[in-house]
C-alpha cells in the first residue's frame, strides 16, 4: 500500500469508521478493532495477557469436540460500524473457515472471551458486554487479573430479557457443559 494510500485511510473521521475499513488498515499500525465507527489502536500486551490467552486456548482446544474451532484475535463482525477483537472466540462447526478469513459472525462464535488489560476495561466490562449480548453471542467469558492470579467470570445470555448473566466467577477450575463441556484449570492459565 503507497504512502498516500495509507494516509487517506488514517484520515477516516473518528466515528466514520466501518467494519470493511479494518481489513484496509497496514499491518504496521498493529492490532486494530471498530467499535460503533471509531478505530481503536490496541496498546501492546502484557505478559498476563499473553500468557493466559495462549495457555487458555490450548485448553479448549483439547476440550473442544470434534469440529469446534478456538481462535484467537480475530474479530467478529457486530453490524456495519463494529468489529471487535475478542481475545478467543470458538468458532462452531457450522461456520466456514478460510485461510483468508478476517472475522466471523455472531452466528458463528458461540463464545467469545476477553482479557481485562488497563487501556481495555470500560470496552471489555461495558461496551463489549452489551454489544456482545445484543448480538446473540449466547456465552462472554471476561478474564481479570487479581493480585497476580487469573480471575474467569462466565456468562450466559438470558435471550428473553437480551442481556448476560453471570453464571461462575472462578479462580481454581472452571466446570462448564456449555457451549461444550469442559474443565479448564484456570489456576494454571498464569504464570
Amino acid at each position: 500500500m503507497s504512502a498516500e494510500a495509507i494516509s487517506s485511510l488514517m484520515h477516516i473521521p473518528q466515528g466514520a469508521w466501518t467494519a470493511d475499513d479494518l481489513d484496509r488498515v497496514p499491518e504496521e499500525v498493529g492490532r486494530c478493532e471498530v467499535l460503533d465507527g471509531v478505530l481503536i489502536v490496541m496498546a501492546p500486551q502484557r505478559d498476563f495477557h499473553s500468557a493466559v490467552m495462549w495457555r487458555l486456548a490450548a485448553a479448549l482446544d483439547g476440550s473442544a469436540p470434534e469440529g469446534w474451532r478456538i481462535r484467537t484475535e480475530m474479530t467478529v463482525r457486530l453490524g456495519g460500524k463494529s468489529r471487535p477483537e475478542p481475545d478467543l472466540v470458538a468458532v462452531a462447526p457450522s461456520a466456514v473457515l478460510g485461510p483468508q478469513r478476517t472475522w466471523y459472525l455472531p452466528t458463528e462464535v458461540p463464545l467469545v472471551v476477553e482479557i481485562v488489560s488497563p487501556d481495555s476495561e470500560h470496552r471489555d466490562r461495558v461496551a463489549k458486554h452489551l454489544k456482545y449480548a445484543r448480538a446473540g453471542i449466547p456465552h462472554y467469558w471476561r478474564i481479570e487479573e487479581d493480585r497476580g492470579e487469573a480471575v474467569v467470570h462466565a456468562f450466559e445470555l438470558d435471550a428473553a430479557a437480551g442481556y448476560y448473566v453471570e453464571t461462575a466467577v472462578e479462580r481454581r477450575k472452571l466446570v462448564l457443559e456449555r457451549p461444550f463441556p469442559m474443565t479448564i484449570d484456570v489456576d494454571r492459565l498464569y504464570p
